[in-house]
């Protein structure tokens, strides 16, 4: 009897671990990728402090293809090694980049990157026109997530912190929205394409 309840017990120890894996590594996968997207380069833009990165490609893409919570952890799990002091925001910044011009967009990651997720719903790839209306759903998820979203945060933390009106911080990043909405559809695209092959 006892050896019966210690080998239930010990399987369902072993479902729990693997359970929490299972449920972990993407979201820790994601977070490394944001990581890289950062350490991989960035392209300043004359008139703003704010780099260009493919940091919100990513976001875009764990949206896109994890549930709201993973792609949250992500995200939340990136922000924090940035707060504890981990070089993994763009140039090799940590904590300082959390309160400086750049912090509402780097905050932004996190509400952004859920609504992607909330708004993206189920993907459809049985016939051509139902993949297309999967990528469509997936793209107005990642421009309402990862640009509008994002922007809105970014720029209202932006314009505090520098004291430069909302109306010239907008008109100085508008060549980041029109690259996020280049990335938004890269993304769409892919993560719809991802989708087809896990069928």
């Amino acid at each position: 009897m006892q050896t019966s309840h210690a080998t239930s017990s010990t399987a369902a120890t072993a479902s729990l671990g693997r359970r929490i894996v299972a449920a972990s590594w993407k979201p820790a996968l994601f977070a490394v990728l944001m990581w890289l997207s950062a350490a991989a380069g960035a392209i300043p833009i004359p008139g703003t402090p704010v780099p260009i990165t493919l940091q919100t490609f990513v976001v875009m893409l764990a949206g896109l293809m994890l549930p709201w919570r993973q792609a949250g952890s992500a995200v939340a799990a990136y922000l924090a090694a940035g707060a504890v002091g981990l070089p993994v925001f763009a140039g090799g910044a940590s904590t300082m980049a959390l309160v400086g011009p750049s912090a509402g967009f780097l905050f932004g990651f996190l509400p952004g990157v859920i609504v992607i997720a909330l708004l993206r719903g189920k993907a459809n790839t049985s016939s051509a026109s139902a993949a297309a209306l999967t990528a469509g759903r997936y793209l107005l998820a990642a421009l309402v997530g990862g640009v509008v979203v994002v922007y809105a945060l970014g720029f209202v933390i932006q314009s505090a912190l520098t004291g430069v009106p909302i109306a010239a911080v907008a008109l100085a990043s508008m060549g980041f929205v029109a690259g996020d909405t280049i990335k938004a559809v890269v993304a769409s695209l892919a993560a719809a394409g991802l989708s087809k092959l896990g069928r």
